[in-house]
């Protein structure tokens, strides 16, 4: 975060200039790296193989910046990045196989026809397309080769599907799963789990006792110290003489110069905070400061400040119940631990068939409220995945759903209502769907087929040398 001011505060076309040259050149000189024996492989499709130079070129046009890559490589961008490249490889061996092609003329027509490119009057505009590639950094050849390669994919997609005509009683159960409605009784749970000012001292000390292993809360005492241009060389804005004192501090955290002395050396103020416990209502610079506790002296950035501190201890402590705060929490992970069980248990009895209409009712004890869902898509009341678990069950069947307030509810299928399809746009709507339907699950079956038609063989030595090269 330190670079981000930095290379804000140098001349802006210093810096686009550079980041232009030295993207191309830093990644065609990685080639040298791996030309030699089969370290220039970085993987193999069967027979076919991919070149690092082929990998740094798809880096390359993907857009993405060297830096995000640098600071995501341990969330495996790189991997990531290679695994798009493979599906895109193993797409093109198949349109190969199959032999599919675009001609020129098609591929000029469909610029012709490009929505982006027409003028008023619908005609193309040469001008219109050329701006576009401007803007968007490419070359008509660029351009044009993507569009190919995107159109190819979409021909091998619709060649695979290609005669998908749903049955009329497929289309007709899709409808009407969609569109039956759906009547239920339900019950609010809520007045069934116990409330927060009932439980008693003693049950807190016993919820503390089985719990004192995972309850411990931290505290820290800590020294910290503001800094901004203002207060560090006088003026309001990030200029050199500031990241040079910046780095001078990082020179004395690193040579263990004490706290207390760096503060004094830069006329620093500094501020000592005693038994800080992380809660959402403290400032947000203090919890920034708890959250990077685990290097106990360092500068970091904050907005626009850095923030210089010092932890100077760390200590695991049990509850104190005397601290309104703490037993609020408190309190609440006990009433969240009884309704857990609660409808744990009910769910149990449910699922061992030991709870019927008869304990429904009672439970109810004329509380017991009534809804008429209009499709499974109707989530006015609940939350979409509960109206979704709720289509899935039989009449006189018992689930526990929720709604988006995370309010539980005990709920009875009571009845359905089919609809009858008869509008033809709407027989037409759901025959385009089903076949759609129909077409995904082909295409699934298609990516099972291709997973076990390609071997893929990663060098594994060699993504780690292109790793290395961001580090």
């Amino acid at each position: 975060m330190i670079g981000t001011f930095r290379n804000f505060a140098k001349t802006k076309f210093a810096g686009i200039l550079v980041f232009i040259m030295i993207i191309p050149f830093v990644f065609w000189g990685m080639g040298s790296m791996f030309s030699s024996g089969n370290t220039n492989s970085i993987v193999k499709i069967n027979e076919t193989n991919i070149s690092t130079e082929e990998f740094i070129d798809y880096l390359n046009n993907s857009g993405i910046p060297q830096d995000t890559i640098r600071e995501n490589l341990n969330d495996n961008i790189i991997e990531e990045l290679l695994s798009g490249l493979i599906s895109t490889k193993i797409l093109d061996l198949e349109i190969e196989e199959y032999d599919l092609i675009i001609s020129k003329e098609t591929l000029l027509k469909m610029i012709k026809k490009n929505k982006n490119f027409l003028n008023e009057q619908g005609s193309f505009e040469r001008l219109k397309y050329e701006k576009f590639l401007l803007e968007n950094n490419q070359s008509a050849p660029q351009f044009e080769l993507r569009l190919k390669n995107r159109e190819l994919q979409k021909n091998l997609f619709s060649f695979v599907g290609a005669g998908t005509i749903s049955p009329k009683f497929l289309v007709k159960k899709l409808y009407q799963d969609e569109n039956r409605k759906l009547e239920i009784d339900y019950i609010n749970l809520n007045q069934f789990y116990k409330k927060k000012d009932s439980f008693t001292d003693n049950d807190i000390k016993k919820f503390l006792d089985e719990n004192k292993n995972d309850l411990k809360v931290e505290y820290i005492d800590f020294d910290y110290s503001i800094i901004n241009p203002k207060n560090l060389v006088g003026v309001d804005e990030f200029n050199q003489t500031f990241f040079d004192k910046i780095d001078q501090i990082e020179i004395d955290i690193s040579n263990e110069l004490p706290f207390e002395n760096i503060v004094t050396n830069f006329n620093l103020k500094s501020k000592k905070i005693k038994d800080f416990r992380f809660t959402y209502d403290k400032s947000d610079i203090e919890k920034k400061i708890f959250e990077a506790r685990n290097n106990e002296f360092d500068i970091i950035e904050f907005n626009d400040d850095y923030i210089l501190y010092k932890i100077l201890k760390s200590e695991q402590r049990s509850p104190n119940v005397n601290d309104p705060v703490l037993r609020k929490e408190i309190l609440g992970l006990m009433f969240e631990k009884n309704k857990y069980e609660y409808n744990k248990n009910l769910i149990k009895k449910i699922d061992e068939k030991n709870f019927n209409n008869e304990n429904f009712v009672e439970m109810g004890n004329k509380k017991v409220e009534n809804l008429l869902l209009n499709s499974i898509k109707d989530n006015k009341k609940f939350d979409i995945k509960a109206v979704e678990l709720l289509y899935s069950l039989p009449i006189n069947s018992f689930t526990l759903i929720n709604d988006e307030m995370s309010n539980i509810y005990l709920a009875k299928i009571k009845n359905f209502q089919n609809q009858t399809m008869e509008n033809d746009d709407k027989i037409n709507e759901y025959m385009n769907k089903q076949n759609s339907n129909l077409k995904n699950n082909m295409l699934k079956s298609y990516d099972l087929y291709l997973n076990s038609r390609y071997n893929v063989n990663l060098n594994q030595k060699t993504i780690e040398r292109v790793k290395n090269f961001f580090q």
